[in-house]
């Protein structure tokens, strides 16, 4: 917000502009990338449209954490089948190793 400007005027103004804005309820926004996400906790989030065309502004507080290892049900399987382990066991070493299918058969193979 400006200093000493009014908020009314202010939202006026950027109406004239063509400018649109609007507060999004949010808990929590996630930011994916390759190997690392970007959580904004306790957010602040406001979609702007202006021509036509939308963004989104976020504040809060800000938190980086190693990205989380999306493992398939076909993973499961295939470590299960040339391990000859359980479903469940082949997935909690799937996640154990970071989705690295060689090396799960390998180890539960021992």
């Amino acid at each position: 917000m400006i200093p000493g400007m009014n908020p009314k005027a202010i939202e006026q103004a950027m109406k004239k502009m063509g400018i649109k804005q609007v507060d999004v309820p949010a808990s929590e926004v996630i930011i994916k990338s390759d190997g690392k996400d970007i959580v904004i906790a306790n957010p602040k989030v406001v979609k702007v449209n202006m021509m036509g065309q939308d963004s989104f502004q976020v504040t809060g507080d800000v938190e980086e954490r190693a990205a989380a290892v999306e493992i398939s049900e076909d993973d499961v399987k295939t470590v299960a089948e040339q391990a000859g382990v359980s479903e469940e066991k082949a997935r909690e070493a799937l996640r154990n190793s970071n989705g690295d299918l060689a090396a799960v058969i390998m180890e539960l193979k021992k």
